[in-house]
């Protein structure tokens, strides 16, 4: 099964992820980074192939510059349904905040993309926001320096030489969702991560210190939002109030005098009737 290794990973009761399932082949080819930041921070880049999405974690993020060559971690295929995900994984696999950096579509180099990755050299090129043009994926075989479990998960991540390439740090120019167009903070203070003050993904080190910062900065965010709407609701209901008010004043006062003339009149032809019932019962 193309999409096991994921779901063993996972506790579908605990996180928002998607189950999802192969999916039917499609013209265009999706690809997708999202940003992570668990236990580290780093960009999953994914590509759409028979159905699910080809993954490689990148540490650094991918790089404009054709002499960097980017470590890129070979990872368990994910659904194609998790190329949109955004959003906060409490606990488990992956624990951490989840950004949709880049999306867009990608079209092979090579006839044979199965081939391609068998071989360990994939060429392709990308249509996204932010990464475009020509690039490939170069499996090392673990002797990168950096590289973990080495074998067939270690690869590498390069811009080939075009108009696309460049030495703009595209991570630091363009840092935002291209779904949401926030950042990590506005993503956390849209859920409701309580348990996020005492289960924490990242601990210590830099990642740990990004995260008590962004914890920092969605518990303001949130307090401003919810100040927001107290006023808004309040500046309403006092519209409201003003409105109504202005509605009776254009209606004017109700008129009275002409009922209590009415009443008046009734009242007095009562009290003449009781008068005159006692002589006609005389007359009798």
């Amino acid at each position: 099964m193309a999409l096991e290794e994921y779901k063993r990973k996972r506790n579908f009761n605990k996180t928002p992820e998607p189950e999802g399932k192969v999916a039917p082949k499609r013209e265009e080819r999706f690809f997708g980074v999202q940003k992570h930041l668990a236990s580290h921070l780093h960009y999953d880049f994914r590509l759409e192939h028979n159905g699910v999405l080809l993954s490689w974690a990148v540490p650094k993020g991918p790089a404009l510059d054709p002499t960097v060559k980017r470590l890129a971690m070979k990872v368990e295929d994910h659904p194609f349904d998790y190329g949109e995900f955004e959003g906060v994984i409490p606990e488990g696999y992956g624990a951490g905040i989840v950004m949709l950096w880049d999306r867009g579509t990608w079209t092979p180099e090579v006839d044979d993309v199965d081939a391609a990755l068998k071989k360990g050299d994939l060429k392709f090129t990308l249509n996204g926001y932010k990464l475009k043009g020509s690039w490939v994926l170069v499996r090392t075989g673990g002797r990168y320096a950096g590289a973990r479990g080495g074998g067939d998960r270690s690869w590498l991540l390069i811009k080939h030489r075009d108009d696309w390439a460049g030495d703009v740090d595209i991570t630091e120019f363009a840092p935002l969702s291209v779904k949401s167009g926030g950042g990590f903070e506005d993503i956390l203070a849209a859920d409701t991560p309580a348990v996020w003050e005492s289960h924490r993904p990242a601990k210590g080190g830099d990642a740990g210190a990004m995260l008590a910062s962004i914890i920092e900065r969605a518990a303001k965010l949130k307090a401003s939002r919810a100040a927001h709407t107290e006023d808004t609701t309040r500046s309403a209901r006092t519209e409201a109030t003003k409105g109504t008010a202005d509605t009776k004043a254009a209606k004017g006062p109700k008129n009275t005098k002409g009922t209590k003339k009415k009443t008046a009149g009734k009242t007095t032809s009562s009290k003449k009737k009781e008068t005159q019932s006692p002589r006609r019962t005389q007359s009798k």
